[in-house]
């Protein structure tokens, strides 16, 4: 019994340290500014932290096409859904879905987070940014992961570094308002998970985004 719970913790360790050495990934992005490295490592290293500190009782992250695996199942996002949603998220086109894993997914269309090939956030996404960050502050057994993606005009170089940086700007605004960095990941991906056809101007659209998903831990 010991050894499998050592065998479990040490794949729980490795799949985090993969995560936050994906995180540091990043090149020259379209807006001529390079904001990967410090935001992201601390980010990715301080979340690091947080989930083996918490040994077998944290939720373990994946980095799978859900982007958070392990969330704990059972949570109720009634209220934390109803709060972002009455932000303004739902006119601006801001999903918000329990996902089947346990976690909360807000997803950000470009239309409302970034200009193309820019990852200052957009005026009016701030509301909806403000009430997550509400309740990951009144809620401490709450974590959120944000989830960069682009879609696939461009270099891998650019739109990696790009979908990293749009990661970061959301996190880096939720610590802003008051969250702790330990309890924020991010994550570029660039082209590499499409949800719609690039082919089209609607489905590239579609593919930029930014995906943030809030999850438990046993306190």
């Amino acid at each position: 019994m010991i050894a499998t719970t050592r065998t479990v913790r040490l794949a729980g360790c490795v799949a985090a340290l993969a995560l936050a050495a994906g995180c540091a990934t990043g090149e020259m992005g379209q807006g001529g500014r390079t904001a990967v490295g410090a935001g992201t490592g601390a980010a990715g290293g301080a979340g690091l932290g947080a989930l083996i500190g918490d040994s077998s009782r944290a939720a373990a992250i994946g980095a799978g096409v859900g982007a958070v695996a392990g969330g704990i199942a059972g949570y109720n996002w009634s209220r934390v859904k109803n709060d972002v949603e009455q932000s303004g998220a739902t006119s601006l086109g801001v999903d918000v879905t329990e996902m089947p894993d346990g976690t909360l997914r807000v997803n950000i269309p470009s239309s409302v987070s970034f200009d193309t090939g820019k990852y200052d956030l957009k005026p009016e996404l701030l509301p909806v940014l403000d009430s997550v960050a509400r309740a990951l502050v009144q809620h401490p057994e709450l974590r959120a992961k944000s989830v960069g993606h682009t879609d696939s005009t461009g270099t891998m170089q650019i739109n990696q570094t790009l979908s990293v940086n749009r990661a970061n700007a959301v996190t880096n605004y939720l610590a802003a308002r008051g969250v702790s960095p330990q309890r924020l990941m991010s994550e570029g991906r660039g082209p590499n998970n499409p949800v719609a056809d690039n082919s089209t101007p609607e489905g590239r659209a579609m593919n930029r985004r930014v995906e943030l998903y809030l999850y438990a831990v046993q306190q």
